[in-house]
């Protein structure tokens, strides 16, 4: 057991639910209990607060309505019922821990509150989500090694990494308000590109669409102005995990990336699955992290005992793509990818801590991108600008039609699990968005 594997009764996986559909299900049994921002469907109701359980969603603003708790779980289930889970992310480890308890003991079979709860339950088909937080600042790193190398390799092919990538988790700022929750289409891109041999440059959709497979990273308890996070609480500050989908646009970006980074070729849409899983509920998946013997170690700043213990997340990861000529035909979705966010370099921690040494303040809510999560073998690219070597070698799909890019109507769709002997499996859900026909706007209008 590592130094982060803090497993506790909630982790049990002889532990039971009166919610029949819980026990064994694929991503959500009792010992998840995910956070969402949901509703019912149809019903022009609040969005609120809920929990994962099994096929169902169990109602936290109705659920404390009912039964207050006890504790630090009291205030956390009331944070937990708004429609926003900021108020629950600024409580902190120990609310959060509290709440996690309740719920399960709640939840479990054999509870005396199952009466109760029973009329709290919602079923997921019949709910609609929102963003489970209010998104005040979005950051993205560029935390694969295996990502960095393979598209580096694709336009420096002697030199695919930059110097400054061993030292520190290189990262920029995106735009928190066009991160969308899962099921939310978007149009195609606009912007400008250059043409091979043109020196002039065209506008218009971009033609090199791509997924990013990323983790999501959600801030709980924030940090004062000033004030770094050090690496050794770094995850104390950390709510939990999503998948997410930060779409490129690569023509664009290759465009405009010098001298500042990417600005139109990312600013469109980022997609977050709606469940977030704390990070307690991973504690049986925790692995250590080493980087090769080769490598400089991490400045003291971003080195941890702890973190060498246990700071990796053994979490598979999968990209899935349906064209819209597999819906016509009925034909399920192919698999394009499945890595494993176990390799990536820099940790969560790593990331919080960096991004907080110079002082800037990280507060409720605020979500990081791990960057594009690929392995080192083949088939585990998190993009297709990987998996088709830039655009040069095209992938068969089952239903006889090719890739390089993105076309209009292809949904893509991620996964998240995770799986350990003596440890009862969680999932993360899906994370899906279409890509629509761009609107190119009218000059004269």
């Amino acid at each position: 057991m590592n130094a982060r594997d803090r497993r506790n009764a909630t982790h049990d996986p002889s532990a039971r639910s009166w919610v029949a559909s819980a026990n064994g299900h694929r991503d959500f049994p009792l010992q998840n209990l995910p956070f969402a921002s949901f509703r019912r469907r149809g019903r022009g109701e609040a969005f609120r607060g809920g929990v994962a359980i099994g096929e169902e969603i169990l109602d936290l603003a109705a659920l404390a309505r009912s039964i207050p708790f006890d504790g630090d779980a009291a205030p956390a289930l009331r944070a937990a019922g708004q429609p926003t889970l900021n108020g629950l992310m600024a409580l902190g480890p120990a609310h959060w821990s509290a709440l996690r308890a309740a719920l399960f003991e709640a939840l479990r079979e054999g509870s005396a509150r199952q009466a109760t709860l029973i009329d709290c339950l919602v079923p997921q088909d019949g709910a609609e989500f929102a963003l489970p937080a209010a998104i005040g600042d979005y950051t993205d790193f560029y935390a694969s090694i295996h990502h960095a190398t393979a598209v580096g390799r694709l336009f420096r092919p002697t030199n695919p990494l930059t110097p400054n990538y061993r030292w520190l988790p290189i990262g920029y700022h995106g735009r928190a308000s066009s991160v969308q929750v899962s099921g939310t289409a978007f149009r195609r891109p606009l912007g400008q590109r250059l043409p091979p041999g043109r020196e002039t440059p065209e506008f218009g959709p971009s033609a090199r669409l791509d997924f990013e497979l990323e983790v999501g990273i959600f801030v709980g308890t924030g940090n004062a102005p000033g004030e770094a996070i050090p690496i050794g609480t770094a995850e104390q500050h950390v709510f939990g995990l999503c998948l997410l989908n930060d779409w490129s646009a690569r023509d664009v970006q290759a465009f405009e990336y010098q001298p500042l980074g990417p600005f139109l070729a990312k600013n469109f849409a980022t997609t977050i699955s709606p469940w977030i899983v704390t990070l307690e509920a991973l504690a049986p998946f925790r692995t250590p992290w080493a980087r090769p013997p080769t490598d400089p170690p991490p400045l003291a700043y971003l080195d941890d005992p702890a973190m060498r213990a246990g700071g990796g997340f053994d979490l598979a990861l999968e990209v899935w793509l349906e064209t819209a000529a597999m819906r016509a035909r009925a034909l399920p979705a192919a698999r394009l990818a499945r890595t494993n966010f176990r390799h990536s370099y820099w940790t969560v921690a790593q990331m919080l801590a960096h991004h907080t040494v110079g002082g800037c303040d990280l507060r409720p809510g605020d979500l990081l991108g791990s960057g594009t999560q690929s392995g080192p073998g083949i088939g585990e690219a998190g993009s297709l600008l990987e998996l088709t070597a830039g655009g040069r070698e095209p992938l068969g799909l089952p239903s006889g039609e090719t890739r390089r890019f993105l076309e209009d109507g292809d949904r893509v769709i991620l996964h998240g699990r995770c799986e350990r002997a003596g440890a009862a499996s969680i999932g993360f859900g899906t994370c899906a968005a279409e890509v629509l026909p761009a609107r190119t706007p009218d000059p004269e209008a």
